[in-house]
C-alpha cells in the first residue's frame, strides 16, 4: 500500500510539473528573449477589424484628432499573437494603441519615440513606472478617460525630444524596437515569475527521472 501511495504522489507532482512547464515556459523563453517577440503589421486602417468594445474609445480618440493607421499583431513564442489598433496625433508627436485586456477589457496606451532611441509611454492601466532620465519614461493613469491620458502624456513629454514617423510603418517599427531595447528590463520584470516556476517545475521532472534510475 505505501508503494501505491508513494507512487501516486509521485506521479501527481510530475503531472503538476508538466502543467507548471506548459504555462509558464513561454514566459521564461520571453525573460530570457525579450527581443524575440514579433511585431507584424496586420491590416491597413480602411480594413481594421475594430472590436465592438474599443469603439467607443475609438471614438475618443478621433475626436481629439488621433487618426487611424493599422492594426499589427505581437507573438511571443508558444503563444497566439495579440492584436492592437494604432492611431496617431502627428500634430502631437503621439501614437495611441487600442487592445483587449486579458479580461477583453478596453485598455490604451500612448508612445512617443524620443531622441536618441528612447520613448515616452503613458497607459491607462496598471503599468510598472520606469525612469531612465533623459531616455525613457513609463508609467500609468489607471482609469483615465483618452482626453485627460493625452494630457499627462504631454506634460510627461517635457525635457524630451520627439522624434520617429506617425504612419502605420513608423509604428509597427517603433514597436520592434521597444522589445529589442528598452523594453527588455519591463519584460524581463513582467515575466521573472514565469521564470522561476519554469525552472523549478523542471527541476521535479529532472528529479524524478534521476530517482527512477538511481533506483
Amino acid at each position: 500500500m505505501n508503494v501505491l501511495v508513494e507512487l501516486g504522489i509521485a506521479v501527481a507532482g510530475l503531472v503538476l510539473a508538466i502543467v507548471l512547464v506548459f504555462l509558464n515556459l513561454w514566459r521564461a523563453i520571453l525573460f530570457l528573449f525579450p527581443g524575440s517577440v514579433r511585431v507584424e503589421p496586420e491590416a491597413p486602417a480602411d480594413q481594421m477589424d475594430l472590436p465592438l468594445e474599443l469603439g467607443p474609445m475609438a471614438t475618443q480618440l478621433q475626436a481629439l484628432g488621433f487618426v487611424p493607421l493599422g492594426s499589427h499583431e505581437e507573438k511571443p513564442r508558444l503563444q497566439r499573437a495579440t492584436r492592437s489598433y494604432d492611431w496617431a496625433h502627428p500634430g502631437e508627436r503621439v501614437f495611441a494603441t487600442l487592445h483587449l485586456g486579458q479580461d477583453d477589457s478596453p485598455r490604451l496606451y500612448l508612445l512617443t519615440p524620443v531622441a536618441p532611441h528612447g520613448f515616452v509611454i503613458t497607459a491607462g492601466y496598471r503599468r510598472p513606472a520606469i525612469e531612465l532620465p533623459g531616455v525613457y519614461r513609463s508609467g500609468s493613469l489607471e482609469d483615465a478617460s483618452p482626453e485627460r491620458l493625452l494630457r499627462a502624456h504631454l506634460r510627461r513629454l517635457e525635457g524630451f525630444t520627439p522624434t520617429g514617423n506617425y504612419t502605420w510603418e513608423g509604428r509597427v517599427e517603433a514597436g520592434r524596437s521597444w522589445y529589442q531595447g528598452l523594453g527588455r528590463k519591463e519584460i524581463r520584470r513582467q515575466n521573472l515569475q514565469g521564470l522561476l516556476w519554469t525552472v523549478m517545475a523542471l527541476a521535479i521532472v529532472a528529479s524524478a527521472f534521476l530517482g527512477r534510475r538511481v533506483s
